[in-house]
């Protein structure tokens, strides 16, 4: 019989070019599984008020409707800014989310924090192009979780299109430099980044979890649609230990 179609909708900041054929490559292990994108504007990562500005809830929830148009199954938030805005921020969207369209919904950031409890992270190394001032912010908000960012690494960069042209090579660097602080878990944290394929090969070296946020949305919507993740454990281990 053939499997019933999955359609996970995924919320896209407009200049992302990264987390649109990452989701998709992951998903092509599941031939029953197809993701569905709506973008709203997002051109810069900043304390600016024009840039926390970007992600009031009412410009979200109108793309979140146009994805209740496609029947999807589940929305997910493809972004990182609760990283800065504070994580309440996407737990009061994804009730908003579900108001509105009744459909479930999820958050990279969420993910990723149900990740790290679930493994009982207390280390984490934290990965990102973002300025020394959202940085720091995001470092406070783990701090207030009890989760402590024993090293990091960041490019102080703010323009969001041009994060998907950071090379592989500085991101697997980067991540690489964090090592000698013996993390429990690694994250880079941004979806314009095209860093989770680096994942297995930075697990197999170091014997460390590698949590990428593109990936971790992906993970927890397959998961809250009671789909085995096994299939995507050549993106890492969160796939096969967490399925």
């Amino acid at each position: 019989m053939r499997s019933k179609r999955i359609r996970l909708g995924i919320l896209t900041p407009s200049s992302n070019t990264a987390l649109e054929p990452i989701t998709s490559a992951m998903l092509g292990a599941l031939p029953h599984v197809s993701a569905h994108f709506a973008r709203f504007k997002v051109t810069e990562i900043s304390l600016s008020e024009q840039a926390l500005g970007q992600f009031d809830a009412t410009r979200i929830l109108e793309a979140a409707r146009q994805l209740a148009d496609a029947r999807v199954d589940v929305i997910a938030w493809s972004g990182t800014s609760a990283g800065w805005l504070g994580f309440e921020r996407d737990e009061a969207l994804c009730r908003q989310l579900t108001e509105a369209t009744g459909i479930p919904a999820t958050t990279s950031v969420l993910a990723l924090n149900e990740i790290l409890a679930k493994t009982g992270v207390e280390r984490l190394a934290l990965v990102s192009p973002y300025t020394d001032d959202v940085q720091a912010l995001i470092v406070r908000n783990y701090a207030r979780l009890g989760i402590e960012c024993v090293a990091e690494r960041h490019l102080d960069m703010r323009d969001n299109f041009s994060f998907a042209e950071v090379p592989d090579a500085l991101l697997a660097n980067m991540m690489h430099e964090t090592v000698t602080a013996r993390p429990d878990a690694v994250t880079t944290f941004c979806t314009n980044l095209h860093a989770a394929h680096l994942a297995h090969a930075f697990e197999a070296a170091t014997d460390i979890p590698a949590y990428d946020t593109v990936a971790t949305v992906v993970w927890k919507a397959l998961r809250m649609l009671d789909i085995d993740t096994a299939p995507l454990a050549s993106w890492g281990s969160l796939f096969e230990k967490l399925g």
